[in-house]
């Protein structure tokens, strides 16, 4: 009787086991990202000043948006930069749309405002001479309250590593 007993548990310990195993195995496959991919000819890339053409221009998100990016390679590439023209890529944005309207509204006012960003992205591989071109466009939410340059303020440090993030991952990821 003792020995059935033991039997079962150990069965079951077996099968827990397994299915552990299993499920770590696998993972979250879903939101796995892949690592960042640059072939192996390219080792020096010049970032250009990002060029703020949106209709409404915020003057301190270029500059900063520029900075953040060249700050992001740096650390989380094995890239060199350059200011010359000897880069292996040549990277350049341009801030295409910069927008804003209301998202909510509640009791006849406005409860959230939307801005919208938008930033066109060229690449031009200088060994082939090809040029691949990418958009990325981000919105952030504020409190309809506040007036644009108080958001604008709010938002600052949001902007930036959202927008850094999209244009690098756009740029360096193949997801």
């Amino acid at each position: 009787m003792i020995l059935k007993n033991y039997k079962g548990f150990f069965a079951s310990l077996v099968v827990a086991a397994i299915v552990v195993l299993a499920f770590a195995q696998s993972g979250c496959g879903v939101y796995k990202f892949k690592d960042v991919s640059i072939p192996d000819s390219i080792s020096v890339v010049r970032i250009g000043i990002i060029q703020n053409k949106a209709s409404y221009v915020n003057p301190q998100l270029a500059p900063e948006l520029t900075e953040r990016l060249k700050q992001k390679v740096v650390s989380q590439t094995r890239l060199k930069q350059t200011n010359g023209d000897d880069g292996d890529w040549d990277i350049n944005c341009t801030i295409t749309s910069y927008s804003f309207a209301t998202s909510g509204v509640s009791n006849q006012r406005a409860n959230t405002n939307r801005l919208n960003v938008g930033v066109h992205i060229e690449v031009r591989d200088n060994h082939s001479q090809k040029t691949n071109k990418y958009d990325v466009t981000r919105s952030f939410d504020y409190d309809g309250t506040l007036a644009l340059q108080q958001a604008e303020q709010g938002l600052k440090s949001e902007m930036l590593r959202s927008l850094s993030d999209d244009i690098f991952n756009r740029i360096f990821s193949n997801w």
